[in-house]
């Protein structure tokens, strides 16, 4: 049974996390892959300083050896693996950049867009190619209204790839912050796939395990960083899945934390800009404004797994209908 297989992912995934990160830790430590901390942001972030970073590498590793054993007669759930390697390969980039020039700007912002991009268009392209591809979306709380987009899919699945990936990079900021963020809507495209394409419930399961596993290193105080080679991937995988599944629309309700703060960034930048220097928030992202507000860390990423849970649980009642 195919649930029973995405039961297995989620445990494999998991697994192979608990035997990566312990070796990989120390090896990232020795190459002095640290991450490095931006001087304007809070005070207490400083003491991250030289944690090493570009866990990612294991998040997608495990995702790979659990996604594998399932893959073979998937073409859907393989795809989803190949862009999440490929947005993960933009991030690892701009990782080695950041590391190699000990700065925190790694690939310009025109470089590392041109290059989603590039990996978007490269989905879209693959993907109508295959069996089942629809350029109808579903919409919540109305799922027997499907609206065809027709030649207006492609633009609006890239802009979506554009989102999702920024959105994850940026919620990237706390410890265990987007790892546990994007587990919990891991968790609900499992919970969607097997109501509306169970051949995608075990990548969905994979992607689960990977972050749970991650998580034990990566909450606080944590050990290892995902970097951009694992927040890019994510995004990658969230917007891939969501699109497979005919359901990006959902990505509003679900993904609301990754909406908040590339929302929060927006806003800082277009009032900054239309005020001659002025601030909307203390500091963009929303994390890093609550935490300059006197939110602990801790606090801040226990509210957003509770808006994140409260979110998906909104997100299953909106493909039942109303």
């Amino acid at each position: 049974m195919v649930i029973n297989e995405a039961i297995y992912a989620v445990l494999i995934a998991f697994l192979a996390n608990i035997v990566l990160c312990p070796i990989m830790i120390p090896s990232l430590v020795k190459l002095k892959f640290g991450q490095y901390i931006r001087g304007d942001g809070p005070e207490r972030h400083k003491s991250k300083s030289g944690t090493p970073t570009m866990g990612g590498i294991m998040i997608i590793v495990s995702f790979l050896l659990a996604a594998a054993i399932f893959l073979p007669d998937n073409p859907q759930a393989m795809l989803i693996a190949g862009v999440t390697v490929a947005f993960g390969l933009i991030g690892f980039s701009d990782d080695l950049i950041k590391i190699v020039k000990k700065r925190n700007l790694g690939l310009r912002s025109w470089q590392k867009f041109s290059l989603q991009l590039v990996v978007a268009i490269g989905f879209m392209l693959i993907w109508r190619l295959m069996p089942g591809y629809s350029t109808e979306i579903m919409v919540p709380f109305f799922p027997y209204f499907r609206p065809d987009l027709g030649i207006f899919f492609a633009p609006f699945a890239v802009l979506i790839f554009l989102s999702a990936s920024n959105g994850a990079n940026l919620t990237d900021g706390l410890d265990g912050l987007a790892a546990g963020v994007t587990a919990l809507i891991a968790v609900f495209f499992m919970f969607a796939a097997w109501m509306l394409n169970p051949e995608m419930l075990p990548v969905a399961g994979a992607a689960v395990g990977a972050l749970l596993g991650f998580l034990l290193f990566n909450s606080h105080p944590a050990r290892v960083f995902m970097g951009d080679t694992g927040s890019l991937a994510l995004g990658g995988f969230v917007a891939a899945t969501a699109l497979m599944l005919g359901m990006p629309l959902f990505l509003a309700i679900v993904a609301i934390i990754y909406v908040a703060e590339a929302g929060s960034v927006i806003i800082q930048v277009a009032y900054f800009k239309a005020t001659g220097g002025k601030r909307f928030f203390k500091m963009a992202p929303i994390h890093h404004a609550l935490e300059l507000s006197g939110w602990p860390e801790t606090k801040v990423v226990a509210f957003f797994y509770v808006v994140t849970a409260i979110a998906c649980l909104i997100g299953y009642l909106a493909i039942m209908g109303v």
